[in-house]
């Protein structure tokens, strides 16, 4: 993920970073504004029509469309948006349900408990993260869990065991259903972060944006032609680069358990829930 400070924004208007919409759309650019030209020079140059043609009152068929185009753009990127800002509400959580489980079992296991845990609790933030990812953790692995089955259920499914030890020993059952409060919370969250993984935006959606945008933008230059001329090239281009870079963001951020730049900070966080647990359990 990336860091910055948004008060500093006059850097941004100079600053191109390498998951900057720009780079990836600048030659589709180039080749949008020669096929501006060249629609400019047929219809000005070539074949000479007049202001009067039925094609230069056509406009207002592209104002029109250009308001439902906004439209769905904003419905888009709020969508995806909505997808990136619940992961990490759900990551939020699992760092308090992790904090929270260590202070429990600070103060009602042995040594032997506050070690086995302060081991599962960041071993299970680092296997989701690998699931969500679909890699495997090796440090699953060397403790003995299996990469072919459901790595955090297992985990998971070893620190309940644990409790219950405990409450065959020193707790109570009152104890008990309070530390499996964020024992359970834990599935909770695994699952709600696959159902946002699994359950991409339609098919259908995703690709009527594309094609509308492409249909948009390559039918502008038969209607500007006639009052921008060739100062159309670069408008049609800008045209271009602020259509198209919408629905590149949303297709980045609609998955943020990823690796793209401005996926979800998950090493980060995994970090953090390990050093704050052995904090609290050394």
């Amino acid at each position: 993920m990336i860091t910055y400070n948004p008060k500093d924004w006059f850097t941004f208007l100079f600053r191109f970073h390498k998951s900057d919409t720009l780079r990836k759309l600048f030659p589709l650019m180039i080749g949008v504004g020669l096929y501006a030209a060249l629609i400019t020079w047929l219809l000005l140059d070539y074949i000479h029509l007049p202001d009067s043609s039925v094609i230069h009152k056509t406009s207002v068929v592209h104002s029109t469309l250009g308001f439902v185009l906004s439209l769905l753009l904003a419905f888009r990127i709020n969508s995806a948006y909505d997808r990136w800002w619940e992961g990490r509400k759900l990551w939020g959580a699992l760092v308090n349900n992790s904090r929270n489980l260590a202070i429990k079992v600070r103060h009602l296991g042995n040594d032997a408990d506050k070690q086995f845990f302060n081991q599962h609790i960041p071993l299970y933030a680092e296997t989701l993260r690998d699931h969500l990812r679909d890699r495997n953790n090796e440090n699953a692995i060397g403790a003995g869990f299996r990469s072919d089955q459901h790595v955090p259920n297992q985990v998971a499914s070893a620190m309940i065991a644990r409790a219950y030890q405990l409450n065959e020993g020193s707790i109570d059952t009152g104890q008990l259903i309070s530390i499996n409060a964020e024992l359970m919370s834990f599935t909770d969250i695994c699952g709600a972060c696959e159902r946002i993984k699994n359950t991409p935006i339609p098919y259908n959606y995703g690709t009527f944006i594309k094609k509308f945008i492409f249909f948009f933008v390559m039918s502008l230059p038969l209607t500007w032609a006639f009052e921008l001329r060739y100062y159309i090239i670069p408008i049609i281009a800008f045209v271009l680069y602020v259509l198209a870079s919408i629905e590149l963001i949303a297709e980045e951020i609609e998955d943020p358990f990823g690796f793209d730049e401005n996926d979800l900070p998950l090493d980060k966080i995994s970090a953090n829930i390990k050093k704050h647990v052995g904090e609290i359990l050394e």
